[in-house]
């Protein structure tokens, strides 16, 4: 039996290929790592222990929190404060960006997450996960933090990734050379390397999609949804629809096998006309895996990974998956304005 290669392993052999690499990086993964297990202990075992439910509080996106998402991102925050590398992080759980106090050692990174994404989900035992993402700070490390050091565009992450907790748990991630995925073994209690290289077919066959908000959606919205549901596609035959509500399960699953992830703007809440993905702890991280992987990420017209972020907790319009079908959907869009614009 050939030997298998874990994670920590495979990042200190991308580090040796890093001029200059100072080990720091390797350092914040070890804790990312070991937070995805102790959260994975917590998830396993979350029907046997009062961890399952609301807490009673809601989050700054007027979410009511779950006491398994208020337990990972405690996790998180404590195991990544203390990595001695990080000036600061943000959670789609707290308002405002967490500074690593002056009592801990600190460094030029900095993270931002999700730290329990379909977290709707978890009472009733449908995969959840941790999306993640990594910058260096610009400013001079000796000063303040500026707010340009957190809201930088995705396309200059250093690294982005998931973990996806179901019936095995999975760690998926890019350093920009590519995805690889490990697949947690309890036995040993290391995540090895279980699907190097991965890339996503440029032609999917399986649209995700909330369609019970179709009544909501702009016309040119309701055009893409038809494309992928008729004859007339690429496919000649229509997509299959799968939509589990998870978007990391989702994204998981079209990355894998092909196909296209939409969470469209729609005029359910006035107070979230733009969609409901959050751009720097969601769309970004995965935007920059589908691309590393061979596929595309729009908001309906640009790339997602060129926009500038305006605050922590914005939200926009995601399309995201195999090549051919994020282009199809960019096209009909395209097309769309260039009509009114006549």
């Amino acid at each position: 039996m050939p030997q298998q290669v874990t994670v920590t392993e495979h990042i200190l052999l991308h580090q040796k290929m890093v001029p200059g690499a100072t080990g720091q990086f390797t350092r914040l993964f070890n804790e990312l790592v070991l937070s995805a297990k102790i959260i994975t202990r917590a998830v396993n075992k979350a029907g046997l222990v009062d961890i399952l439910g609301f807490t009673g509080d809601v989050n700054v996106q007027g979410e009511e929190v779950k006491k398994l998402d208020e337990y990972a991102n405690r996790i998180l925050i404590h195991r990544l404060a203390r990595s001695g590398v990080l000036c600061a992080m943000a959670s789609e759980e707290n308002a405002d960006i967490i500074e690593v106090p002056d009592s801990l050692p600190r460094g030029d990174y900095i993270i931002i997450f999700d730290p329990l994404d379909g977290s709707s989900n978890i009472d009733v035992n449908v995969n959840i996960g941790t999306i993640f993402s990594i910058y260096k700070r610009k400013s001079d490390s000796g000063g303040p933090l500026m707010s340009s050091d957190v809201l930088q565009k995705g396309s200059e992450q250093v690294a982005a990734g998931y973990v996806l907790y179901g019936s095995s748990t999975m760690l998926v991630f890019t350093c920009g050379d590519g995805v690889h995925g490990f697949t947690l073994d309890p036995s040993v209690g290391e995540f090895l390397l279980s699907h190097p290289n991965i890339r996503i077919p440029e032609q999917g066959k399986i649209y995700s999609v909330n369609e019970g908000y179709e009544r909501y959606w702009d016309r040119e919205t309701k055009q893409v949804l038809a494309y992928f549901k008729s004859p007339k596609n690429a496919l000649r035959k229509p997509y299959s629809g799968r939509y589990i509500g998870s978007l990391v399960a989702d994204f998981h699953r079209n990355l894998l096998y092909g196909g296209i992830f939409l969470y469209p703007a729609d005029l359910r809440d006035p107070k979230k006309p733009s969609g409901k993905l959050r751009l720097t702890c969601e769309c970004n991280p995965m935007a920059f895996i589908v691309e590393q992987a061979g596929g595309m990420a729009i908001d309906g017209g640009q790339r997602v990974l060129d926009i500038e972020p305006d605050h922590l907790h914005q939200r926009i319009p995601f399309y995201c998956g195999s090549l051919n079908d994020v282009k199809m959907v960019q096209d009909i869009f395209e097309e769309a304005r260039s009509g009114k614009q006549r």
